[in-house]
């Protein structure tokens, strides 16, 4: 979806041809032939040459078959105008300036260079362009102005230098177009690069929220059954009445667990929609409470949660829920303490138990703290993690109340 909004973004298709530029490679978008252009534009310029020849009679010499060769290879050029900008800008400038020396009228032939011009500009090539303009020029002064003695059409008379202004002012209004052109080119790749990342970067952020939740969820679930599993097979033959108690709460715990991931793919399934069920947040601790007993694991809760923000919410939830999850799977303790207090600007969650540690030690160690610490850091707040100076080990999480905007 983010790919297919990302495409509809930026130049129209005809605009996106030419050679390269910086931050753009061939293969991703190749340069096809302008057949159609450039069949039109030779029609037009033989077309509109015969009424310029009329229009012109006597002033300039009358086109003939090597004018017509002439005005076929100026527009001819322009099928690699999109392969070969520089070549074609130059081979146009010089055809042109040969057409004008020989004495043949003006007229629509000046429109190939317009075109050879452009197609640089927008390609890149700005000095190519500036350098076959300039030379062009340069020709028709030097023609108009001194060779028009020994040149056709006979009897001609030098230019005036206000058609030549003229003419300069055609070159710079030609150069001006294509440079507007080629800045917008530039500005609409640009921020089409810019959302192409925003959406590569959305969807890694979404990736990480996704497997951010699988983990807490299934972690602590799979930690509650995996030591109900193993109170059932040790009490099997013993105590099967302990033994069915502890298959219950695994089938308790595997079924919230199935409930929870469901509500997480289901927000793959049909992005955009509102979830079918409330995310979880704070108000469910005596359910943890009651899913660490479970575990045997006794869990004091002291404070009460302010009113949060959803996110803030759920963050707080999935704070406490891995932290009694590693208390349960690395700490030798069976009691941990939960505390929430609040000001005016942070929440503050403290999780104790009172180790020593059964595992690598009781607050766990990869993807569980990094997670912790990524929902703490993505609200603005911290997470701190670590042993404590009396013994056992100590997860500290500061939350802000308020939430920027960005952060959310």
């Amino acid at each position: 979806m983010e790919e297919q909004r990302v495409r509809r973004g930026g130049p129209p298709p005809w605009w996106r041809h030419g050679a390269p530029w910086p931050g753009r490679r061939d293969e991703e978008r190749p340069v096809r032939w302008p057949w159609r252009s450039t069949v039109l534009l030779t029609a037009f310029v033989l077309v509109g040459s015969d009424f310029a020849a009329h229009g012109q009679q006597g002033e300039r010499a009358l086109l003939d078959p090597f004018a017509r060769v002439l005005l076929l290879v100026a527009a001819g050029q322009q099928l690699w105008r999109l392969r070969h900008p520089v070549p074609v800008v130059f081979g146009t400038a010089a055809t042109v300036a040969v057409y004008l020396g020989a004495g043949y009228p003006y007229g629509p032939v000046l429109l190939t260079v317009a075109v050879a011009c452009f197609s640089a500009i927008v390609a890149g090539r700005r000095k190519a362009a500036w350098a076959a303009l300039g030379l062009l020029w340069a020709a028709h002064v030097l023609v108009a102005h001194w060779l028009y003695r020994w040149l056709p059409p006979s009897g001609d008379e030098p230019a005036s230098w206000g058609q030549e202004i003229v003419i300069a002012t055609w070159i710079v209004a030609i150069v001006a177009l294509s440079e507007l052109a080629r800045t917008r080119r530039e500005q609409w790749a640009r921020e089409r690069a810019e959302r192409a990342r925003a959406a590569r970067r959305r969807a890694d952020e979404e990736r990480l929220r996704i497997a951010r939740e699988l983990h807490d969820v299934l972690a602590h679930s799979i930690s509650v059954i995996n030591v109900q599993a193993g109170v059932g097979l040790a009490l099997l033959d013993t105590d099967p009445e302990q033994a069915r108690t502890a298959l219950t709460t695994i089938k308790s715990a595997s079924k919230e667990a199935l409930g929870e991931v469901r509500q997480v793919l289901d927000t793959l399934r049909t992005p955009g929609e509102a979830p079918r069920a409330p995310a979880p947040g704070l108000d469910r601790l005596p359910e943890l409470v009651e899913q660490a007993a479970s575990a045997g694991l006794t869990v004091a809760v002291e404070g009460t949660p302010p009113r949060l923000s959803p996110g803030t919410d759920l963050a707080a939830f999935r704070i406490v829920q891995e932290a009694l999850t590693n208390v349960v799977r690395h700490s030798g303790s069976r009691h941990a303490r939960v505390r929430l207090e609040h000001d005016a600007g942070a929440l503050r969650l403290r999780v104790d138990d009172d180790g020593p540690a059964g595992g690598a030690h009781a607050g766990g160690s990869g993807n569980g703290l990094a997670g912790m610490r990524e929902r703490a850091a993505a609200l603005g707040g911290t997470i701190e993690a670590g042993p404590r100076p009396d013994g056992g080990f100590r997860v500290l999480a500061v939350l802000p109340l308020t939430v920027r905007e960005e952060d959310r």
